[in-house]
């Protein structure tokens, strides 16, 4: 495996849990941030592909990295572009492969601040750069980044299983498994154990305290298209955090079916705009 295309996963940007450059961003921003989703998306493929040795996987995002700077991988290399045609600091991708090689190296997480630290380079960099796309203040990156590492944790709890059973890596943090009780090997059952259960509705708990830290970021936000994107984000992660208490992603899916995801959108946009207007 030598290229990002060996790697691929086939999954786009309609695929994921929230929106991604959705039609609320003004056409002008869409080009650079689905530059940095097809790179986020690569090197994504590289550090969780199931089969490839840990050898060949570093491989592949040191190439992703040589693109940044010019000489590597084609959608690196674009995004590279991308960023030098807007004065964008290449540091938010470089963070995000400091990321996907953590993946690589590291499949256990010790507390919920090891977890937090691993967020900060593998979420927070994609909402700082969305946000210097389109020339906001910085003083929003702590709201933002509060909204990024909620969003990843809800990725890892509804695909706490799948992590687990195909690549063999966890991340539930050891002192939360162990004040409940759970084990690692829960992971691999069919529907959860109740100690399992009692650590993800736990996970999902201070998940909601970072949602409470960001619930802000959309009215500090400029540009009231992108507000508005942040404003259908927030509810949807409110949401998806919700059923995760309620519900066990071991035993289905806990996600928003197209249809229902388009009208609790519709919702969200109502109650931002209404707020906006008062």
């Amino acid at each position: 495996m030598s290229t990002a295309a060996d790697f691929a996963s086939g999954k786009g940007h309609r695929d994921e849990n929230f929106p991604v450059a959705s039609r609320l961003i003004a056409p002008a921003h869409r080009a650079p941030i689905m530059a940095f989703y097809r790179f986020a998306r690569a090197a994504d493929d590289i550090a969780d592909h199931p089969a490839a040795a840990p050898a060949d996987k570093l491989a592949g995002l040191a190439a992703m990295r040589a693109g940044l700077a010019g000489d590597g991988a084609p959608e690196a290399m674009a995004l590279a572009a991308a960023m030098a045609e807007r004065g964008i600091d290449p540091a938010h991708a470089n963070e995000l492969l400091d990321a996907f090689e953590q993946d690589v190296r590291v499949a256990r997480y010790q507390s919920w601040d090891s977890l937090m630290a691993y967020c900060r380079l593998s979420a927070a960099p994609v909402g700082r750069f969305v946000l210097d796309v389109h020339g906001e203040d910085r003083a929003c990156w702590p709201a933002s980044d509060a909204l990024c590492a909620a969003l990843q944790i809800v990725n890892h709890l509804q695909d706490c299983g799948k992590d687990y059973r195909a690549l063999d890596r966890v991340y539930l943090p050891a002192d939360m498994l162990a004040v409940t009780g759970a084990r690692i090997d829960d992971l691999a059952a069919p529907a959860a154990s109740p100690a399992l259960r009692a650590t993800i509705t736990l996970m999902a708990a201070r998940t909601q305290e970072l949602l409470a830290d960001s619930a802000r970021f959309a009215g500090m936000i400029r540009d009231r298209r992108l507000a508005s994107e942040v404003a259908v984000i927030q509810r949807l992660a409110e949401s998806l955090t919700r059923r995760l208490m309620a519900r066990d992603p071991l035993a289905g899916r806990v996600h928003h079916g197209k249809a229902e995801a388009a009208l609790r959108a519709a919702w969200a946009l109502a109650r931002h705009w209404a707020g906006s207007w008062r």
